[in-house]
């Protein structure tokens, strides 16, 4: 059973309107819904023409919230939006969200409290675990050796 236009431009909507969406999860979620393939374009124009949908909203909104509320990096937000297929210049705008005091500020909170969580006796087992960890967040790699020299200093 497939919906009607007007079944799934609803559902959609409500999709859209619980948090901001890229055009990849809304097209991933018609497939979901089984609806018709030559209705997608009609609903993707209605919903970016309504304000539902907004690729430079979502990747500013995603830019923000994972680096405030998951910590990750910019390495990694980057690769997300890319493969949320996101366009560079959207992406170079939804940096724009991640002001560098904050990115530095978040950087040394989770380097502090993972370096005070390890319990290794061998100081470079520590500091390896304590770099993998800060890299998988999205950090780059000239950060991360700086702030895991200075923890080992202390």
């Amino acid at each position: 059973m497939s919906l009607t236009l007007e079944q799934a431009k609803n559902k959609l909507e409500h999709f859209c309107a619980y948090q901001d969406r890229c055009h990849t999860e809304v097209i991933s979620k018609l497939f979901n819904l089984k609806v018709s393939s030559d209705l997608h374009d009609e609903i993707l124009v209605y919903l970016i023409n309504n304000k539902f949908l907004n690729e430079e909203r979502f990747a500013r909104s995603f830019a923000r919230g994972k680096h405030r509320i998951s910590g990750w990096g910019k390495n990694r937000i980057l690769g997300e939006l890319k493969i949320r297929k996101i366009s560079a210049n959207l992406i170079k705008i939804a940096m724009t969200e991640i002001d560098d005091t904050m990115y530095f500020e978040t950087l040394n909170k989770l380097a502090e409290q993972r370096w005070q969580s390890l319990t290794d006796k061998d100081i470079n087992k520590k500091k390896q675990k304590l770099i993998g960890f800060l890299h998988r967040k999205g950090y780059e790699m000239e950060y991360i050796l700086d702030k895991v020299n200075d923890l080992q200093k202390e």
